[in-house]
């Protein structure tokens, strides 16, 4: 075995020779060469020179030459292979390139973390039983026999230049032995480490070792066939819309609401305390003050710690401009649950409704009113493939989250069932980050979310005016309005359910002291508007808003690359905004910071 070693040690490794006969090369002798920290690892051709020195000096005879580090492993022929199948022929990568001269065989090396080794001893092998399941890191290697070749083919850290490749072979990369920490969290997300049974089966039978293992987490019980749906909420001065809202999903079979208000001024808090009272919902004040957090996050925080919560078969963190729209059955979750089959989880891509070039503020249905939307196939903007995600009360995940669920427990993985708006499977890499959709994912077969972001020109100005529950630091501006109001095409699927919700909806405005705060709500929102138009700053705002530029912009959106979406619609030429495109028109600028 060669050793160069440089000036940044790796960490100790403890495999004994016998444990794992195939883990070092088969130079002759037992040479061992120090090289200077400063010469050659600084110079200008660094890399060549090692391993064109350590080829002249001490490999010209090697049977065959692997070149991986300390904190490598090969894969010990009789136990699984990198792509999970059984090895017929045990020859290790010595013997590959022993028999191809002239050819390299390429090393391929995936990452293996400890779940936590034991505290205050450095990481061993033995420790490594864990893979990420979302992410195969790997690193490649190469194993060559020095006879058959040339001059110019000079060894490199990951290749050898000029010959080809006559096999794959994979090895294990200890990660914690490479990169000694204290805590394994350091070195990747502990959401996504799985126990690997070979490293188990490894660790046990070969290094005779007792690991520590990933914590037993088990499934929370709930009836197979509940179909009891939550919306966790947070709202803000939203007074006209609510009981809209509200009727809508009722109608379509939400039988519980959590509803977080903060700082309003327009009676919304009002109207959710007399709700509760005639036991339509649960109301309560967002406490994101005494948490010192953005309001939707301490909502989030405070609903896992409500009765309402923990007994729900299925819940949705959703806002009151979202409505869940279902396309199979007769509209309601139950037509959904059943049409998903055993999926526990379900990504409902938003689908952007435009303004319909209406500016003035009314008291007709939201559904109703707005038609215009972007087409399904969306991919710009950005945001245009959000989704939020309706998720079975399982125990999967630690907490709630704005889009999805968060904090996933990978002992439970297999147990996730994790369907698009088609009922089409997610790919296990969206489990633990994704927001958004994407070509591959998107699907509004049997569900979408319909996101009316803007709605009308007025209430656009009071929606800006009162803040962001989430992204409270920035403005909703210009950009945000154009990003988000979509006018290209139509969709009229919702407005079949306008019957249920209306039904709904008399039921409730029957309850006087519900109708008279309503109309409170309208006034004091028909207030605020006719308030900030009186302001020459936010009139003018409002007369961009309406323009006839920002009219045609809100039908133009498929030919913007996403850096117009991000520095806004100012960044357009009116030349382009004016003339006619074909079809496969592209307009696009350097991306500038994102002004909302």
């Amino acid at each position: 075995m060669l050793l160069v070693e440089s000036d940044h040690p790796l960490g100790a490794a403890d495999l004994p020779p016998e444990a794992h006969p195939f883990c070092v090369g088969e130079a002759p002798g037992r040479d061992r060469m120090k090289v200077p920290a400063a010469d050659p690892w600084t110079s200008p051709l660094a890399e060549t020179s090692i391993y064109e020195i350590a080829r002249q000096r001490f490999l010209q005879h090697a049977r065959a030459i692997m070149n991986i580090d300390i904190c490598d492993l090969l894969y010990d022929p009789v136990l699984e292979t990198p792509g999970g199948c059984k090895s017929r022929v045990p020859k290790t990568p010595f013997d590959i390139a022993a028999q191809n001269p002239g050819a390299a065989v390429k090393m391929i090396g995936r990452h293996y973390y400890p779940w936590r080794h034991r505290g205050g001893k450095a990481a061993k092998f033995a420790d490594h039983i864990c893979i990420q399941f979302d992410q195969a890191r790997i690193r490649n290697r190469w194993c060559v026999s020095p006879q058959g070749l040339a001059s110019e083919n000079l060894f490199r850290l990951l290749r050898i230049s000029g010959i080809e490749v006559c096999s794959t072979v994979g090895f294990y990369r200890y990660m914690a032995v490479r990169h000694p920490v204290n805590r394994i969290s350091k070195l990747v997300a502990k959401t996504s480490l799985v126990e690997s049974p070979s490293l188990l089966s490894m660790s046990a039978n070969i290094f005779n070792y007792k690991p520590v293992r990933s914590p037993k987490v088990d499934v929370r019980p709930t009836k197979p066939d509940g179909t009891r749906t939550a919306i966790v909420t947070t709202m803000k001065n939203e007074g006209p819309f609510i009981l809209e809202w509200i009727a809508y999903h009722q109608a379509i079979g939400v039988e519980d609401f959590l509803v977080y208000t903060n700082d309003c001024s327009d009676g919304t808090d009002a109207m959710f305390d007399l709700l509760q009272a005639k036991g339509v919902l649960q109301h309560r004040q967002n406490p994101y003050k005494k948490m010192k957090i953005k309001p939707q996050h301490a909502a989030l925080r405070a609903a896992e710690n409500e009765l309402l919560v923990q007994q729900a078969d299925w819940l949705i963190c959703m806002d009151v401009d979202e409505f869940i729209n279902i396309k199979v059955g007769n509209g309601r979750l139950e037509d959904l649950y059943k049409a998903v089959g055993d999926a526990n989880l379900i990504s409902c891509t938003w689908r952007l409704f435009g303004n319909s070039d209406i500016h003035a503020f009314t008291e007709d249905p939201t559904i109703k009113m707005f038609p215009h939307c972007a087409p399904e196939f969306s991919p710009k903007p950005h945001h245009a493939w959000g989704f939020k995600t309706l998720f079975r009360n399982t125990g999967s995940f630690k907490k709630m989250g704005v889009h999805r669920p968060k904090g996933l427990q990978p002992q439970l993985l297999e147990q996730i069932r994790w369907v698009n708006g088609a009922g089409k499977p997610l790919p296990k890499s969206d489990f633990r980050n994704a927001w958004r959709s994407t070509k591959a994912t998107y699907g509004y077969d049997l569900v979408s979310l319909n996101h009316y972001a803007v709605r009308n020109a007025e209430s656009f100005l009071v929606k800006r005016d009162r803040g962001r529950v989430n992204h409270v630091d920035r403005d909703q501006g210009l950009a945000y309005w154009f990003r988000m109001n979509i006018n290209g095409t139509e969709d009229h699927s919702i407005q079949k359910r306008i019957p249920m919700m209306e039904e709904k909806l008399k039921a409730l405005m029957a309850d006087p002291e519900i109708a008279r705060q309503h109309y409170r709500c309208v006034a004091a929102h028909k207030d605020k508007i006719a308030a900030l138009k009186n302001n020459n700053e936010q009139m003018a705002f409002y007369q961009s808003l309406t323009s006839p530029r920002m009219e045609k912009l809100s039908t133009m959106h498929q030919y913007f690359g996403s850096n117009v979406f991000f520095n806004g619609p100012q960044c357009i030429p009116d030349e382009i905004v004016w003339k006619d495109h074909p079809k496969d028109f592209l307009f696009t600028v350097e991306r500038q910071n994102d002004p909302s």
